[in-house]
């Protein structure tokens, strides 16, 4: 059965039957090797934007595995679902066989996610085909060099992975559509909602798009989802939870008792003024390129504000929370800028006409690598960079057999070697009740059980006197100096202290 388009006035241009695959794809399959180039060396790059990649994905993988790991609230109160968690650990599983020690296992998601990310330069593609060769070169392109694109690609978050998804379903529901592209595209959106639920109003922009002239599409598109729906059902089963009571739970924490304000709050346009931040002057070009875009895809434009306007209702905000927005504007504004390469062929000579594909590509290239390079942006490739050095350093040290965490400004460290620790972590924390502003004598009550401490150098003269300064990080995401403390000597593995990290993470319902 063939229904009728969704509203997403894109001109379809005819291909020749006679033309070769290597014709037709052979600029998409350049910048699949260019987008591989940028993203592939990042997941070796110990970058951790947020604590979330490591304690909400990589963390509870690897408990999966039968480790030991860090429990954190989230977990505890059930209000995550398992279904990254189980998809990570075969290549934390594979990761770690293949180079053990931490290293391994926090390379071969991230690679995992690395080559997701592609799925986003092949549906912007394919929305420029259907306008012309050189509609979909500078779509893809965009998408392949800019900046942001390319920094996320890496991470184990939900927000990219969602992204991941949902773009090849947008583009499956838009356009002409079949009962198998209704089928499919209502799979991945389900998908991307039980990855990243906040993504379902931007989400149902293109199901609804999709539906809006033709209800009967809503069929197929409701099959769709709730296959995927019941694989994820079937998860929960298998991890001993309900199926999706994480969901109500999540709304419960989070959107009704606003539990996330508690890590922070902005207002309202913190959104608008973070991206003009990072886009700069580049806003100039942009801007122009979306109007012009809104004529071959309006659809990516309105699921974008929709999806900034949803999040800016909520008190608690993260850059990456509008990932999707900054994916779909960049698709956006790609299509409208490949409208100045017909107006430049139209209007240069004939000897000078080759030279527009070239200029704007090029455009896009230079902006992206200039806004790459910003002080501002200088900061988010540093984050995590110092607390990785100082884990993976612990995981390489033989004669490390237990840590505390001392006076951190949080009660865990996130890193490249966290993973395989493989021994026990304690934490001293101020908040802890169990402290009462008496850390300095509880580390040394309880030093024999670890010999290892990473605190603040400022702290150093509050720890036992036996324990001397290594080497030393810069915390990025605290701008806070951290050292690893040492003393010679083993570890008691048989007490009991009330201070172990996860029993520390419960008094403080972090």
């Amino acid at each position: 059965m063939t229904s009728n388009a969704a509203i997403l006035p894109i001109v379809t241009v005819p291909t020749a039957k006679s033309e070769t695959f290597a014709v037709r794809y052979g600029s998409l399959c350049g910048l699949l090797l260019l987008a591989t180039a940028l993203r592939l060396p990042l997941a070796f790059w110990p970058n951790v934007i947020h604590n979330d990649e490591i304690y909400q994905y990589l963390e509870p993988a690897w408990r999966l595995l039968g480790h030991q790991g860090v429990v954190t609230w989230e977990w505890r109160d059930g209000i995550r679902n398992w279904f990254l968690p189980t998809l990570f650990a075969g290549p934390i599983a594979l990761g770690d066989w293949l180079a053990p020690g931490g290293w391994g296992a926090f390379v071969g998601p991230r690679l995992i996610a690395s080559f997701a990310s592609l799925s986003m330069v092949v549906t912007a593609w394919h929305f420029g085909e259907r306008i012309s060769r050189a509609h979909a070169t500078v779509a893809a392109l965009a998408v392949t060099v800019w900046f942001e694109l390319v920094y996320f690609a890496p991470h184990t978050l939900s927000e990219p992975l969602a992204t991941a998804v949902i773009l090849p379903a947008a583009y499956l529901l838009t356009g002409q559509l079949s009962r198998s592209r209704l089928v499919m595209g209502g799979a991945l959106l389900a998908l991307a909602f039980v990855w990243r639920f906040q993504y379902a109003p931007a989400s149902a922009v293109f199901a609804l798009g999709a539906c809006w002239r033709d209800r009967r599409n809503a069929l197929p598109l409701i099959a769709g989802g709730l296959a995927t729906l019941t694989i994820a059902a079937g998860i929960d089963v298998l991890h001993g939870s309900t199926p999706f009571a994480w969901l109500i739970l999540n709304i419960q924490q989070n959107l009704l008792h606003d539990r996330a304000s508690e890590f922070g709050v902005a207002p309202a346009f913190a959104y608008v003024t973070l991206m003009l931040s990072l886009w700069s002057g580049a806003t100039l070009l942009m801007l122009p390129a979306l109007w012009r875009g809104w004529r071959h895809a309006p659809l990516l434009i309105v699921a974008a504000v929709v999806n900034i306007a949803f999040h800016s209702m909520i008190a608690h905000k993260e850059y990456r929370f509008i990932f999707l927005s900054i994916v779909l504007l960049v698709i956006a504004a790609g299509l409208g800028s490949a409208d100045w390469v017909q107006l430049m062929r139209q209007r240069a000579p004939r000897a000078r006409r080759y030279w527009a594909l070239p200029i704007v590509c090029g455009t896009w290239v230079l902006l992206s690598l200039s806004l790459s390079a910003t002080r501002f942006m200088h900061d988010y490739w540093v984050l995590g960079l110092g607390e990785a050095n100082l884990a993976a350093d612990l995981s390489a040290d033989p004669e490390f057999c237990g840590l505390a965490l001392y006076g951190l400004p949080a009660p865990f460290l996130p890193g490249r070697g966290q993973l395989a620790l493989g021994r026990p972590v304690y934490s001293f924390y101020p908040s802890d009740p169990l402290a009462k502003g008496q850390l300095p004598a509880l580390v040394k009550r309880h030093q024999q059980e670890f010999n290892r401490i990473i605190g603040p150098m400022t702290l150093a003269s509050e720890l036992p006197s036996d324990f001397s300064p290594r080497g030393c990080a810069l915390m990025s995401s605290d701008h806070v100096t951290a050292c690893v403390f040492a003393r010679r000597g083993t570890c008691d593995l048989a007490a009991t202290s009330p201070f172990k990290i996860n029993d520390v993470l419960v008094r403080l319902n972090y």
